[in-house]
């Protein structure tokens, strides 16, 4: 798709000047810091991760940007590489009031940056000459795209072993949202791109030598959870991995091939590759394994006092019983958990249990998060979204090419001093930074 608006001569004036590209320079003061002794002051960086499956439907972060710094709610998503903000250029499309929008300031990034090749290879923009300013379009396979422009600006991080460093970071300024789907725009005022193409935060960082290049997250399926950037926080036991698959896009992180198990017993459906896909509330399979998925699950629980519930609107398959659902706890012994067993490793599973893919809505139903990603245009995908990954502390190491994940209780943060080896978390201006300590509530307030 081509997405095009006119934008005020003036706003083109402005966003065409260009200030000089400045020195990487890092430390809240912005004084030229020394990069050779990066390696020995970084560690990871840690982020607060509010929202839930049902009713908000993403997880957040609030991601400062900017010097003096403003916060910035992002939609996690490790299903695309790209971060992006929405951007006051003007906007449209924009879901936050301009006060909360991203103003740029002579700091748009050009087409000659190495970056700009990045962002190109995923669409169809490209420059007419070197100094043309890097436009960059992004589309999303069940919620729309953004159109926008490269800029460059200071990302203030906290590490964990208490450095405060901020380095210059691309990220997309997008001046023309449209949205698609059912559901409502988010509230978010972008996304952050997890994925693993040079253009992602990830990659910049690890580029710079401040992290290893991996991240994981950890989704409370309670709400809340915490997002990382490095390796600190990683178990030094327990962790089950498995390797990657190669990726076209150079941005999904896709594992496979992997057969479903239904109550710990082979099925017929078998050489699924699986893109974990946290910008994903729900998951996602292929018409031919998603029908098989239903079957299995409806055959099951004939006879258990479940009835179709045809009158609620959350999602396509549904259930009611004698008396409103409250939550999961009252119906899933109704049951049988799910598993994926991956061929490459001897005995690898991630178990699925009813939790992971339930939801009891609003009207006190039991319906099935596991949806036909073929009927809403993912063709042949099978994405493992949100619901799939609760509970779970989940690692993408791209620098080893494996992706790994252990049960965990996501609602508080391991403390780096007491559960690993390493210096104590310390957080100086976190209030300011979205930064967090290990008191993270159970419940998200949202």
């Amino acid at each position: 798709m081509d997405f095009k608006i006119k934008i005020p001569f003036l706003t083109l004036f402005l966003f065409l000047l260009f200030s000089s590209i400045f020195p990487l320079t890092f430390s809240a003061a912005n004084k030229p810091f020394n990069t050779d002794k990066l390696h020995r002051l970084a560690s990871s960086a840690v982020f607060r991760v509010q929202g839930n499956v049902y009713p908000l439907g993403y997880y957040t972060v609030s991601f400062s940007i900017g010097n003096p710094p403003k916060l910035y709610d992002l939609d996690i998503d490790s299903g695309s590489d790209l971060t992006w903000v929405q951007c006051d250029a003007p906007c449209k499309g924009c879901t936050k009031p301009n006060h909360q929008l991203y103003k740029p300031s002579n700091n748009l990034v050009q087409c000659v940056d190495q970056l700009c090749a990045g962002v190109h290879l995923t669409s169809d923009h490209h420059c007419d000459t070197p100094d043309d300013q890097c436009d960059y379009e992004v589309e999303y396979a069940d919620h729309g795209s953004s159109l926008g422009v490269l800029v460059r600006d200071y990302v203030p991080l906290q590490f964990t072993n208490g450095s405060m460093i901020s380095p210059k970071i691309a990220f997309g300024c997008g001046y023309d949202q449209k949205f698609s789907g059912h559901t409502s725009p988010p509230s978010t005022t972008g996304v952050l791109g997890l994925g693993n193409g040079k253009t992602s935060i990830l990659s910049q960082l690890h580029s710079l030598g401040l992290i290893r290049n991996v991240v994981g997250h950890c989704l409370s399926g309670r709400g809340g959870g915490f997002l990382f950037f490095g390796d600190d926080l990683i178990p030094s036991s327990g962790i089950v991995w498995t390797p990657m698959l190669p990726s076209s896009s150079e941005k999904h992180y896709i594992l496979g091939p992997a057969e479903l198990l239904f109550n710990g017993k082979s099925t017929t459906v078998k050489g699924l590759e699986l893109i974990f896909d946290s910008g994903s509330s729900y998951t996602y399979f292929n018409s031919k394994a998603y029908r098989a998925i239903l079957d299995l699950v409806i055959n099951d629980i004939k006879g258990k006092q479940l009835t179709r519930a045809t009158e609620d609107p959350s999602l396509p398959i549904c259930w009611k019983g004698s008396k409103s659902f409250k939550s999961v706890s009252d119906v899933k012994n109704y049951f049988k958990p799910l598993a994926l067993r991956f061929k490459k490793v001897k005995n690898l599973q991630m178990l699925i249990p009813p939790e992971g893919y339930l939801i009891v809505t609003k009207h006190g139903n039991v319906c099935l998060g596991i949806l036909d990603g073929t009927e809403v245009g993912l063709g042949n995908l099978n994405i493992i979204g949100d619901i799939s990954l609760q509970d779970k502390m989940v690692i993408y190491d791209n620098e080893r090419q494996q992706i790994g994940w252990i049960s965990s209780n996501c609602d508080r943060i391991p403390n780096i001093d007491r559960d690993f080896e390493g210096d104590a978390f310390q957080q100086p201006h976190a209030a300011n930074l979205g930064i967090f300590d290990d008191r993270c509530p159970a419940d998200s307030e949202l």
